[in-house]
């Protein structure tokens, strides 16, 4: 069996983003030993359906704000995967935090628990930015964060920016990125801006309050925060992920997420979280309450038989994923990865075709229009050109 993933949504947060449309809560702390509880049931029903124990390559505590954590409930949950499922070594265990709510000492308890990648939404260091965007922290507790990061021991840090925020200039932007670099990161993810329904920001652009993004604007911004990133040592491998490489020459890319780019399984538990496993796409009920509740009842009230695999009680939808959508799945997340892209070799051993013979039109009209290229070298493998990187979404519709 191939390594698959895991992901723990964790939806409890201190306030709600200006700018967030994530499955998050506020105000309901209280759950959280249930939740918990409910979390590593739902490990432990999956694990036990499967026709084999399944060999896990990372975990990703995400959110939400999984730092609101106590450290003892994610050791709860580390240690039934650990009993449930066949971690590999050196798996790589990611948790997603705030700047300003981090003490040395819960980071120090994090990395004995075996988390080793600390993912932080420092998001701007501009003290109006912050503000607009409903961040509780300013940038001097970005650097005070990080640096409790490294004396806990951490050696894989991510940093999380956005650009394209309404009243931000290109001097702005440049001053938030090279701050960033300056605490030196191991990884930076660097996302636009996007409108979301539902969310204050999307209001207040609506009733005419702020102005709308401005996409020649963002970007210019991608392709300056492109060359910053590339001068200061970070590879770009995904269309908004750059990473350093280690001494030994290995690129610290996010393992986790690379997992879904190259479309392959993971697993998802908790309160909306998704998963795609055993050619099935999973959806989890959205509240935490009824997610309790569903995997409580069932407790009570069912047997395994009644589950197929990798469908838990707290499923809202399992959908069949035929050859065809997983071949068009696929060309849409793989291409996001900008050097890596399309194997010519790993997509005839997947699927049993060539892809330039399932494709051949997309792909030569892409190659005219100066969006897709193949690899200059070997020839071997297809992938966005630099204009692509910016015009993704016109390549990937053209595949779904």
């Amino acid at each position: 069996m191939q390594p698959h993933s895991i992901y723990i949504h964790i939806p409890f947060c201190r306030h709600r983003c200006s700018y967030c449309d994530f499955n998050t809560y506020v105000g309901i702390d209280n759950l959280i030993p249930s939740y918990i509880q409910a979390i590593c049931l739902e490990i432990s029903y999956i694990a036990q359906i499967s026709d084999q124990k399944i060999p896990v390559r990372t975990i990703f505590f995400g959110g939400g704000t999984p730092s609101i954590l106590p450290v003892d409930e994610i050791c709860k949950v580390l240690d039934q995967v650990n009993r449930n499922y066949f971690l590999l070594d050196e798996a790589e265990i990611s948790l997603e935090a705030n700047p300003g709510s981090l003490s040395y000492e819960y980071l120090r308890s994090l990395r004995e628990a075996g988390v080793n990648r600390i993912s932080l939404g420092m998001q701007s260091a501009n003290r109006h930015e912050l503000i607009l965007l409903d961040r509780r922290h300013a940038y001097y507790q970005i650097a005070e964060s990080v640096g409790h990061v490294r004396r806990a021991g951490f050696k894989n840090l991510n940093l999380d920016l956005i650009y394209g925020i309404p009243h931000q200039t290109l001097r702005d932007w440049c001053s938030s990125l090279k701050l960033a670099i300056s605490l030196e990161p191991d990884h930076l993810s660097l996302y636009s801006l996007t409108l979301e329904p539902g969310t204050s920001l999307n209001s207040w652009v609506s009733r005419g309050l702020l102005p709308e993004p401005d996409d020649d604007l963002s970007a210019e911004m991608y392709e300056i925060a492109s060359e910053l990133a590339e001068a200061k040592g970070f590879e770009q491998y995904e269309i908004s992920n750059w990473a350093r490489r280690e001494k030994s020459g290995d690129l610290l890319a996010c393992q986790h997420n690379l997992q879904y780019w190259r479309n392959h399984s993971y697993l998802g538990f908790g309160a909306g979280a998704h998963g795609y496993a055993g050619g099935k796409r999973t959806t989890n009920v959205l509240t935490p309450g009824e997610y309790i509740q569903r995997i409580r009842s069932w407790e009570k009230e069912a047997s395994l038989n009644e589950l197929s695999f990798p469908g838990s009680p707290a499923a809202e939808s399992v959908t069949l994923i035929n050859r065809e959508e997983e071949i068009k799945e696929t060309m849409m997340m793989g291409l996001r990865l900008t050097q890596e892209g399309i194997s010519r070799e790993s997509f005839q051993d997947r699927f049993g075709v060539p892809v330039d013979s399932v494709f051949e039109q997309q792909i030569q009209e892409l190659i005219a229009a100066g969006l897709l290229e193949w690899d200059p070298k070997t020839r071997k493998t297809l992938r966005l050109t630099r204009k692509g990187r910016i015009l993704g979404n016109q390549v990937f519709i053209r595949f779904i």
